[in-house]
């Protein structure tokens, strides 16, 4: 019977090879995740810069500006109102509203967290918007606001889903009185 090279059994030396390789994948696992840069604190100041900018655009009724921020794709959750897909129906939105006699007012951030990731991020924040009615009447909507923004390809950010809606009370329908 012919003898082995290794004074050791055929399934010990196989486990002795995985363990090793093993150690050699968990290190390089470790070394690539030590060699990613942590960017979110700068990415997380582009965001309230952009998030500044972008109110500023919609302050000034800039209508191209405003649209921009959005990416091709985005998610416009408005209040009373359904759904709005697309950067070109987020700027139809935005033509809406900037039409409205005394349109005014912008948005300040108060909060940015970026994902670990690196690849998306959300925003919060506090909005004030006015405008005349009807009847001549200026009135002013505050309200809250949750944006996610998503890294594009080439390393830009673009609001993927923009959700706002008002503090103040709705303004439900009178009770009609009982008829008999």
């Amino acid at each position: 019977m012919p003898r082995s090279f290794l004074p050791f059994p055929f399934s010990l030396r196989l486990s002795f090879v995985l363990i090793v390789l093993s150690l050699f994948a968990l290190t390089a696992c470790q070394r690539q995740a030590g060699t990613m840069a942590d960017t979110r604190s700068a990415d997380e100041a582009t965001l309230r810069n952009l998030d500044a900018d972008w109110s500023k655009a919609a302050g000034a009724k800039d209508l191209d500006k405003t649209a921009s921020y959005y990416a091709d794709d985005a998610l416009v959750l408005p209040p009373n109102m359904p759904a709005i897909n697309g950067k070109q129906q987020a700027r139809a939105m935005w033509q809406g509203m900037f039409s409205v006699p005394g349109f005014g007012g912008g948005w300040k951030v108060t909060k940015v967290e970026v994902a670990r990731s690196g690849e998306l991020a959300y925003v919060t924040g506090t909005y004030e918007l006015s405008e005349t009615d009807a009847g001549g009447k200026p009135s002013t909507d505050k309200g809250k606001y949750l944006e996610v923004w998503k890294k594009q390809p080439d390393g830009n950010w673009k609001c993927a889903i923009d959700m706002f809606n008002s503090d103040l009370p709705s303004m439900e329908a009178a009770p009609s009185k009982p008829t008999r």
